[in-house]
């Protein structure tokens, strides 16, 4: 059975993507921590990040450094904050996000009724970042 992510890769229910390659993706999640708030997911179903390959934690982790490199300018954060969970979904991903302190590391502040015009101008704000950093090959139109 398809998980969650997988129906969102596959196009099977909407995702506001801002990063598409073959093998990871990546789309706002839709309990953000702060505008911009990611979540990379590899296209492979592995539910626990350790029981991926290298080859696959390795990619994740550098879509999400050049993620996190634009959500730091874009959004103005001291830091992006980085998180390996995997709780909510049994297919793994990495939440990134801009950060400005430790208290932005809190789940319990993740915002469940964001507004959805507020997603869809931060998804077009970090696409157009990725865009400037030279990631436009792998940036989607929306």
């Amino acid at each position: 059975m398809s998980t969650l992510f997988t129906k969102i890769i596959n196009g099977e229910i909407p995702g506001r993507f801002v990063w598409r390659e073959d093998d990871v993706v990546a789309f706002l999640t839709m309990g953000p921590l702060a505008d911009g708030h990611a979540l990379v997911v590899p296209v492979e179903e592995v539910d626990r990040w350790t029981d991926a390959s290298p080859q696959v934690v390795g990619k994740v982790m550098e879509v999400a450094r050049k993620i996190g490199a634009v959500q730091v300018d874009v959004f103005g954060a001291a830091r992006a904050g980085l998180i390996v969970a995997g709780y909510e979904i049994n297919h793994m991903h990495v939440h990134v996000w801009p950060s400005n302190s430790m208290a932005d590391f809190d789940f319990g502040s993740a915002d469940h009724h964001p507004d959805p015009a507020r997603l869809d101008a931060n998804a077009e704000k970090l696409r157009a970042g990725l865009r400037t950093a030279g990631h436009a090959e792998h940036v989607p139109d929306a």
